[in-house]
């Protein structure tokens, strides 16, 4: 084994934290009460001073909530130690009288440390030649656990909690200074929110729970004093594995207490000892596995909370802090995903759960950038055991695929690279042509194929013959024409439209992407407006939604507020000096507003809707969708070779919308052009749905100086 110390990175201070709270039994210490002012006193005034005054802000870790969007329905929480901080006026009598009579009768009478506690214990362990009695008060007993929770370093958790005598010193002088500072009532408080009970029950609200399901200020003489005896020893003590006979003793033990210190009649403790132990226990929901089935897929909008919270410099300097801090925190979220619109994705994923083809889709808002639906022919769900293993024959035989039960994060916002995303791409260059100052009337004869100039020789061809002749941006983007978006990349260069993609959030993520998208590479990566690249239904709906906000691009965002424990809005401070709360949008103008706005009327074609300004052709590639939707709608088709991927995004003034199909475990399984219409009706669906009974809008005409 490694002599080396405990680095503090990483998980380790959380992970030591925990096994030493779940391991330690609470034993009170074997030194006389000199030692406080006597031997080591000098060298340990010094970094008492420092600490007594981080003890009295201390607070533990406490578990955060993610709400649905009416601020009320809890969809699940995360947690290190399952903990909610409660106020002594929010605890009922009973259990503050029955820690006092388990592990302090004197504690109203002493001043942090108890001399007669100390002797007493001292004399007994004299004795015994060992540990039979200890001498730590409630208040010696918080200073300990308020060292552990604020520890940042393995060493502070380790001296927090070991026992030597120059940790009970430094803990009595400490115990004394927070008795000047703090009331009685404070550190009863302090000591109930962070005293361990067992079964992962932090604090008092966490134990009422699992134990009894119930609230502290309703917990009975019985239950308190159950509560109260498990301090000393959760596991020995333990109600729920073991037989309950030493519970019960223990709880008795403290009956008697509370009766010897007048806090019960003898009558009414001997009718409450007389009671079994009748507990009624609760298993704490923790983390996005743990979200109700009846929210169906709202698992996957979980797991995006997480992603999206761990990339998050506002909570930590890497990806382990952060986490750290949202299982810590006591944060209360609220999810920015809309129950009407969720229920129309959901409904409106066209693929079955039990198909290999992972058919989802995401839909955000344009202008704040915040998701609002995140639906996938999937279930969120740890257990794979009933999926089958996957059909990528360059995969591990014993590897099981991704359905119907996942975790993986298939919409966006994770590791994962997406699905190549066709001719959705075309939207980049186009985009990057009009903000360069070229008309939507730009016209190019577009033969069936074509042999690019600038692309190396590069020879890209239509889909179909009947896109042959001259095109304009309405026209070509309507019926998707390479061989035109080949023409019109060449003009305003590669490198523009793949930039502009990523100033529109898009993100490289395999090696291939990365390599092509470098600057050595860029200018001749002509066949990124063809859509060879990965990318996410999350990036490509909030992309999209970028331009129906007149350029004005969003940062996806997950939730709608965050606030600290004690009530307040979660901020960060700005490069630029300026504190601005962390679930507020974060927005940039990216191209300017005449160019989205022609990019919009252009994007009209392909969904069988009528441009303010242009003619569409004749046909398009998804005419359907403007029937079916019901109001003016933008969007783009996006086929790969033999329809491995097939994908559709469409977006109205409000809502953007993007949807894909595609196989994920195995990406050479094509999905047919059969199914190519499966992400075009969920998108067109979802909006109808969504947007019923809403005012109709329209969308912004371009100038007729870009229309040309």
């Amino acid at each position: 084994m490694s002599n080396r110390p405990l680095a503090a990175t990483g998980r380790t201070v959380p992970l030591l934290r925990a096994g030493l709270i779940a391991g330690i039994v609470v034993a009170a210490a074997l030194y006389p009460l000199a030692a406080v002012t006597g031997i080591g006193a000098k060298a340990t005034a010094h970094a008492v001073e420092q600490k007594t005054d981080i003890l009295r802000e201390a607070l533990p870790a406490e578990t955060s909530y993610l709400y649905a969007p009416d601020g009320k329905t809890v969809l699940t929480m995360f947690y290190e130690e399952y903990r909610q901080y409660t106020k002594l006026r929010d605890m009922s009598p009973n259990i503050q009288q029955a820690i006092v009579a388990a592990e302090d009768n004197r504690f109203y009478q002493h001043h942090g440390v108890d001399p007669k506690g100390v002797a007493r214990a001292f004399v007994a362990n004299a004795h015994s030649s060992g540990v039979s009695q200890g001498a730590s008060t409630l208040t010696m007993q918080y200073v300990r656990m308020a060292l552990r929770d604020s520890a940042k370093t393995p060493k502070e958790v380790q001296e927090a909690t070991q026992q030597t005598s120059l940790r009970k010193v430094k803990e009595m002088r400490m115990a004394l200074d927070v008795e000047k500072s703090l009331t009685k009532e404070q550190i009863l408080e302090r000591y109930l929110n962070s005293a361990y009970f067992g079964h992962r029950a932090y604090g008092i609200y966490a134990a009422s729970q699992i134990f009894f399901s119930k609230t502290p200020a309703t917990l009975t003489p019985v239950e308190a004093a159950t509560l109260a005896g498990l301090v000393k020893s959760p596991s020995e003590y333990d109600p729920i594995t073991s037989d309950q006979k030493d519970a019960t003793g223990r709880r008795n033990y403290v009956l008697d207490n509370m009766t010897r210190l007048g806090y019960m009649s003898p009558d009414a403790a001997a009718a409450a000892k007389s009671e079994p132990i009748q507990l009624r226990l609760t298993t704490p929901a923790n983390d996005c596995a743990s979200v109700p089935k009846k929210f169906n897929s709202w698992g996957f909008a979980c797991d995006y909370v997480k992603n999206w919270w761990s990339a998050q410099p506002a909570f930590g300097e890497n990806s382990l802090e952060r986490m750290d801090k949202l299982r810590r925190g006591g944060y209360h979220i609220v999810l920015s995903i809309d129950p009407k619109i969720q229920e129309a994705a959901e409904k409106n994923v066209g693929a079955q759960a039990g198909s290999p083809f992972a058919n989802g889709i995401v839909v955000t808002e344009p202008g704040t950038g915040r998701v609002k639906a995140m639906a996938v022919n999937r279930t969120y769900s740890l257990d794979l055991d009933e999926n089958p293993p996957t059909s990528n024959p360059e995969a591990d035989p014993k590897v099981k695929a991704s359905y119907p039960n996942t975790v993986a994060p298939l919409l966006g916002g994770g590791t994962l690279p997406g699905y190549q995303a066709g001719s959705t791409f075309k939207m980049f260059p186009m985009l990057a042509a009009l903000n360069a100052g070229m008309p939507l009337s730009t016209t190019y004869n577009s033969p069936y194929r074509y042999q690019s100039k600038v692309f190396d020789g590069w020879a890209p061809s239509n889909a179909s013959g009947a896109m042959t002749g001259v095109q304009t941006m309405w026209s070509g983007f309507g019926k998707s024409v390479n061989t035109y978006f080949v023409q019109l990349e060449e003009r305003v260069g590669a490198e523009a439209g793949v930039r502009l993609a990523e100033q529109l959030g898009l993100r490289w993520r395999t090696d291939v992407d990365r390599d092509q998208a470098s600057p050595a590479k860029a200018k001749k990566w002509g066949a990124f407006t063809l859509g060879v690249s990965d990318a996410t239904p999350l990036e490509m709906a909030n992309a999209y939604g970028a331009v129906a906000a007149d350029g004005r691009y969003c940062e996806a965002i997950p939730v709608m507020s965050i606030k600290n424990r004690d009530g307040t809005p979660t901020t960060y401070t700005t490069a630029a000096g300026i504190e601005r709360e962390v679930a507020k949008p974060r927005c940039r103008q990216v191209v300017n507003a005449d160019a989205a706005r022609a990019a919009t009327d252009a994007a009209r074609c392909p969904t069988g809707d009528t441009p303010a300004k242009g003619g569409c052709g004749g046909w398009s590639t998804a005419d359907s969708v403007r029937g079916t939707v019901g109001r003016p709608v933008a969007g783009k088709t996006g086929t790969t070779d033999s329809t491995r991927s097939a994908w559709f995004v469409g977006y109205t003034p409000e809502l953007a919308a993007a949807s894909f199909i595609a196989d994920p475990d195995n990406p050479f399984n094509a999905v047919g052009d059969g199914q190519a219409e499966v992400p075009v009706n969920a998108v067109a669906q979802t909006l109808r749905d969504a947007l019923k009974g809403k005012p109709v809008r329209q969308f912004t005409p371009p100038s007729d100086q870009i229309v040309g």
